[in-house]
């Protein structure tokens, strides 16, 4: 009799151990993701598409799809439209993967609605890395020739109320990272040294152009050092 209360004894405590390493198992949270996901921001006249090379260098690099998120919208809108929506993108990336941050990687014009979102709209408190490539960050007079016809060119345009605004006071807010990546003969840009921002960590790449900036490899070892 004492030896099979033994076994009963015995076999109820495996069940139960079994059964607390179950509960264990299921109350712990999932495993927190490799990497912050990326949010890409494109400029004038382009679209998320633009952000294929480098999406693919990504991914070659152990990021995975759930982790990139490049997206396209009406580039001819006010940059403060954008930035609206760049907002609710983010919080729906960041509801969709858990994650406490993200990384903003962004091209020309891109630089301006991101700014927005991260100085106008809380966005400090959710990326964690800021990164502008060929960012129109003080305006060019390039966009002289569509000033007239978008809303969001004429924000661009050297000396616009919108840029003077957007770059008074600290023009690196927050806790963020700030990197701009910038070329010596970028013919979009005028001069060159407007993608320049106060605070943050400034890098020219040498002589690359502005429509190659953000598909170019060896910027992309650079971005892709710095939010590492």
């Amino acid at each position: 009799m004492q030896r099979r209360m033994l076994r009963a004894a015995t076999a109820l405590s495996a069940v139960a151990t079994t059964l607390l390493l179950s509960l264990t198992f299921s109350a712990s949270p999932a495993r927190a993701a490799a990497h912050n996901p990326v949010v890409f921001v494109h400029g004038l006249s382009s679209s998320s598409s633009s952000w294929d090379e480098w999406v693919s260098y990504f991914k070659e690099d152990g990021y995975t799809a759930s982790e990139l998120y490049a997206w396209s919208y009406d580039w001819g809108k006010s940059n403060v439209t954008t930035a609206r929506q760049l907002q609710t993108k983010i919080q729906s990336v960041l509801a969709s993967t858990g994650a406490a941050k993200v990384d903003l990687v962004v091209h020309s014009m891109g630089a301006l609605n991101s700014r927005y979102y991260l100085k106008n709209l809380g966005g400090t408190a959710y990326v964690d890395d800021f990164v502008s490539t060929a960012g129109v960050n003080h305006g060019t007079t390039v966009a002289g020739w569509c000033r007239w016809l978008y809303t969001s060119c004429s924000e661009m345009y050297t000396g616009s109320s919108f840029l003077t605004s957007l770059n008074s006071g600290d023009e690196t807010p927050g806790s963020v990272s700030y990197a701009s990546y910038w070329s010596n003969c970028d013919e979009a840009l005028t001069p060159d040294t407007t993608a320049i921002l106060s605070g943050a960590t400034n890098v020219g790449v040498g002589c690359v152009s502005h429509t190659d900036m953000n598909n170019d490899h060896g910027v992309y070892d650079r971005v892709r050092a710095f939010i590492a």
